[in-house]
């Protein structure tokens, strides 16, 4: 009986989050979409951006409490944290990504649609006087609930908050929940609301030969690379900006002023945004070879200075359009090598191999399953024990020479390596 009430009880707690998650999310996107055409429509607002950024950070500030470590702060309740996920986590980081995409910072979703996740899951939480154990799979239901339903993908949205918590493990008992809220998310988000995803083709997907398996290896071992540069960068320049304003309010006003110069230094202003027209041009035509380096640039320098907003479009965008620019140079097709950067640059940026699978599946069909597989494989690899969430935990080391890391964070980590060089590096001497 035990499991069968297990069973009945999370479909029910699932499909409340599921129903809280899509429509936060189609509230999202819609307003995502309405506040980027005002930004098209208008191109003097980008001068707003230092402006905005301010308010957003004032408000945070005065207003927010804990909410600013965003989705750190989820995945720390996780792990057993006893801090609180406040509600206003919701409606302020919707408040302040739309500020950031109406002004013309570059920035995603992904981070907006968890952090609202997870605050809807731990009111539903509170509100139902749920236990410790009950909380924990909650939060990993707004995680993946908020995740589904914002990209369209409710198999890797089940998958990334099972996967994301820690390296190398899995949270089988969250997996009927997860999948739930996922599942349900995404159905309120597309059917109840009538919110569409958008879609891409990777067209033709070569035939299985040592040449392109080789090509394909190239290709994700450079994939693994741009996420570490992304990763690493916008960490550095979270904690330069910082050193240099220790304001936030400043620092953000700051960090306005350099995206608007270099939107003049390099003259487009191709790479605010998501980059959803990037990724678009990715599977349609050729783009300009440098594109992923100058979207990783601008969305660094936005996130690093304190605006809202997710990594995870922007690092689909920076894979696709480097996926594209390998093309010409090892003989693929574009759209086949943009789906390939898609998915793999996202995957070692996050630590989520399966989830990122998932979603190459869902979103490219299967035909180049065997690539993609491969192309996030390689990628989770080679960013070794880097990544943009670090509250994630190492659960299991990407190898087994590097037994001490089981149990850190990646910031802890990075304090280690800052402190006594990098340990990694020490246990192999």
């Amino acid at each position: 009986m035990a499991r069968w009430y297990a069973l009945i009880k999370w479909i029910i707690l699932g499909s409340g989050v599921g129903m809280l998650t899509g429509t936060a999310s189609a509230l999202f996107l819609v307003s995502l979409d309405y506040v980027t055409g005002l930004r098209m429509e208008h191109t003097w607002l980008l001068f707003l951006l230092p402006v905005g950024g301010a308010i957003v950070s004032y408000v945070y500030a005065a207003y927010g409490k804990n909410s600013a470590k965003g989705n750190n702060l989820i995945l720390e309740q996780i792990h057993g944290g006893g801090e609180t996920i406040p509600l206003r986590m919701a409606p302020l980081v919707l408040f302040g990504t739309l500020m950031t995409h109406l002004f013309g910072g570059s920035a995603g979703r992904e981070g907006t649609a968890v952090q609202m996740g997870g605050s809807l899951s731990e009111w539903l939480g509170k509100l139902l006087r749920v236990n410790a154990a009950d909380r924990r799979l909650l939060l990993i239901c707004g995680i993946s609930g908020g995740f589904g339903s914002i990209f369209g993908t409710p198999l890797a949205g089940t998958v990334f908050g099972l996967e994301v918590l820690a390296i190398g493990v899995i949270s089988h008992e969250a997996l009927v929940p997860a999948f739930v809220a996922s599942f349900v998310g995404n159905l309120v988000t597309t059917k109840l609301w009538g919110v569409a995803h958008l879609h891409y083709d990777a067209g033709a997907v070569p035939g299985l030969t040592a040449a392109v398996l080789g090509k394909v290896m190239i290709a994700s071992v450079l994939f693994g690379l741009a996420s570490v540069a992304f990763s690493e960068l916008t960490h550095a320049l979270k904690r330069g900006y910082a050193r240099v304003f220790a304001n936030p309010v400043l620092r953000s006003a700051a960090g306005g002023v350099v995206v608007i110069g270099l939107v003049y230094a390099v003259g487009t202003r191709d790479y605010l945004g998501l980059g959803i027209p990037l990724i678009q041009q990715s599977f349609e035509q050729d783009v300009a070879p440098l594109a992923f380096l100058w979207k990783l640039v601008f969305t660094s320098l936005t996130l690093g200075a304190g605006f809202q907003g997710g990594e995870v479009t922007p690092l689909f965008a920076i894979g696709a359009t480097l996926g594209n620019a390998l093309s010409s140079i090892l003989g693929l097709y574009g759209p086949f090598l943009a789906a390939l950067g898609f998915i793999a640059v996202f995957c070692g940026a996050t630590n989520t191999p399966i989830a990122c699978f998932l979603m190459g599946i869902e979103l490219f069909g299967s035909g180049g399953a065997i690539y993609m597989f491969m192309a996030c494989l390689v990628s989770y690899v080679v960013s070794g024990h880097t990544g943009i969430y670090t509250s994630q935990l190492i659960g299991t080391p990407k190898y087994s020479g590097a037994p001490a890391l089981k149990g850190s964070t990646l910031a802890a980590l990075k304090q280690l390596k800052a402190a006594r060089g990098n340990p990694e590096k020490a246990r192999h001497k």
